[in-house]
């Protein structure tokens, strides 16, 4: 390390924090994309609960974003304001706080491509739907709705227990049969 040994010492001190942190990174970022589920191994008692408990305010993976953004801002910006150390410094802690920000941004978008809106026909109770073939009077035969469930309309066998239900009308999921015939009743 002669090449470090000639810079001023933030500068040099910057250096020191960049490439150990770097290297690092590089390995959670091949372990993470290789699909191995290694933890940090750096446990805290304090979860910092911002808007999500997966998330953890001090862990290994946010102090090294923190430092790569740190370290690398110091470095970058040496030339620019290497005559004021406390603004270099200063700037080089904002952007560090901004890349766990970052972080926890694209994880939480991240975990979101992870939620489950597979189509349940239990997420049908309760809900207004339109008659899409009439439904025969007190379960006689059935009809069709089409119904809206997280987003994405369905077309769905229904019977009701009341009069006929002509096409058009707006009807309520009242019960399920089956695990595949709605009950419904007009509105």
């Amino acid at each position: 390390m002669e090449l470090l040994d000639s810079l001023p010492t933030l500068l040099k001190s910057f250096w020191y924090i960049a490439i150990p942190t770097s290297l690092i990174f590089l390995i959670q970022t091949v372990i993470t994309f290789s699909g191995l589920d290694v933890a940090d191994g750096f446990d805290t008692d304090f979860n910092a609960d911002v808007h999500d408990g997966d998330f953890q305010l001090f862990s290994l993976r946010n102090l090294i974003n923190f430092l790569l953004g740190f370290s690398w801002t110091g470095i970058s910006f040496y030339a620019t304001f290497g005559e004021k150390p406390v603004f270099l410094i200063i700037t080089s802690f904002v952007v560090g706080v901004l890349f766990v920000l970052l972080f926890f941004f694209v994880i939480k978008q991240v975990q979101k491509l992870a939620e489950d809106n597979s189509f349940k026909i239990t997420n049908t109770l309760n809900k207004t739907a339109e008659v899409y073939l009439t439904i025969p009077e007190k379960k006689t035969g059935k009809g069709k709705i089409m119904i809206s469930v997280n987003g994405a309309f369905h077309e769905l066998e229904a019977m009701t227990e009341q009069d006929r239900i002509p096409s058009g009308s707006s009807v309520k999921v009242v019960r399920i049969e089956n695990n595949n015939l709605l009950i419904v009743e007009t509105l």
